[in-house]
């Protein structure tokens, strides 16, 4: 699912995949529509802050509500585990996840100059997490 939510040059193999969702606070969770994946998100946690590894969703699902589910179940799980901050990069060329973030109250806190390998820029978001494990908005 990931080589066909991303571009060849951004796509993650079986293996790394596996590797992350083995190691100690990392976790994934999957998105589906009628019993089929359409999803899915992994993170991890450190301390009291997590990371936002990857979001993918099938092309044929996206604008339907999967991304933005994943969002809020990725922020609850990373603040049930004691996160109170949650960080991602995204591509300044990404508008469509660029906008999703900032639904979900993203705000900018800082920038990878060159960091993909198209040579955009990522921006690095933050996202307050919940004390209680309830993501904002949900």
């Amino acid at each position: 699912m990931h080589a066909e939510a991303f571009s060849p040059a951004d796509r993650w193999g079986a293996s790394a995949i596996g590797l992350l969702a083995a190691l100690p606070g990392h976790f994934t969770l999957l998105a589906t529509r009628g019993g089929d994946p359409v999803g899915f998100a992994m993170g991890r946690v450190a301390a009291q802050e997590a990371e936002v590894l990857t979001l993918a969703v099938h092309p044929a699902a996206r604008r339907g509500g999967a991304g933005a589910a994943l969002m809020r179940a990725l922020m609850t799980a990373a603040a049930q585990r004691g996160a109170s901050d949650m960080f991602l990069e995204v591509s300044e060329q990404n508008a469509a996840a660029r906008r999703l973030y900032a639904r979900l109250g993203a705000t900018e806190a800082g920038r990878r100059r060159r960091y993909y390998p198209d040579g955009s820029d990522a921006l690095v978001l933050r996202l307050a997490l919940s004390p209680c494990g309830a993501a904002p908005g949900a």
